[in-house]
């Protein structure tokens, strides 16, 4: 009998074991195919936005300034690949696909974003934010949220984010182009020099005086809308 009860156990526990395997097989097969879907449309999205970054060129400065470049585009790409990671996490092969054709396009936007400036002798209020998710980097996630918030505050801020350990060579050249040698996290505004670890939202306020104007320009086309 005792070895019946064994036999018994021991089936149970397969059983179990069987089927919780079985249904993590199942989760993680949807995720996949998740983050598949997501990467198709996003690379549908990017197609687009590289159709658009040629038209804007060819568009005079009364066009683009009705026309903001991309932010939508970038936000909601952010938003799909903040949801990839956050399933599959950031060493999954896919999501570390879609991070890099994120940051291509962030880096042309960037790259526009200066064409644009020089064309129409405006003055963008931008920031470059490189972070680490590798553990070694605890206000990272810290910096990213007030950054994040303040953009929602200013619609006008342009907050393009980098993973710093991203095998990319674009994103390389970037960070030598600026001369990043600090600890993380660090943000560079409008081309200055680099700002090292973590600031409160009133520090980075006072370390970009140019949001101001965009508070102005925004509070002006409100006032305009509702007249």
């Amino acid at each position: 009998m005792a070895w019946k009860r064994y036999i018994l156990a021991f089936c149970i526990t397969a059983a179990i074991f069987g089927t919780a395997f079985y249904i993590a097989q199942r989760i993680d097969a949807g995720r996949i195919a998740d983050i598949r879907a997501t990467e198709e449309s996003i690379s549908i999205d990017i197609l687009s936005s590289e159709t658009q970054f040629e038209l804007l060129g060819h568009l005079d400065c009364k066009i683009i300034a009705e026309n903001p470049v991309l932010s939508d585009e970038l936000n909601s790409l952010a938003s799909r690949l903040s949801v990839a990671e956050e399933n599959l996490g950031a060493t999954n092969k896919e999501v570390i696909n879609l991070k890099e054709q994120y940051s291509l396009l962030e880096i042309k936007d960037y790259l526009l974003l200066q064409q644009i400036s020089e064309k129409c002798h405006s003055k963008p209020v931008f920031v470059l934010y490189f972070y680490s998710n590798a553990g070694d980097c605890k206000d990272c996630g810290r910096m990213g949220q007030e950054l994040s918030y303040l953009r929602e505050i200013y619609p006008g801020l342009r907050v393009y984010s980098f993973d710093y350990n991203l095998d990319l060579s674009a994103v390389k050249t970037l960070i030598a182009l600026q001369k990043l040698q600090g600890p993380l996290p660090a943000f560079i505004v409008n081309n200055r020099a680099p700002v090292y670890g973590f600031k409160t939202l009133d520090e980075v306020e006072k370390l970009i005086p140019e949001l101001k104007t965009l508070a102005t320009s925004t509070a002006a086309t409100s006032t305009k809308a509702s007249n």
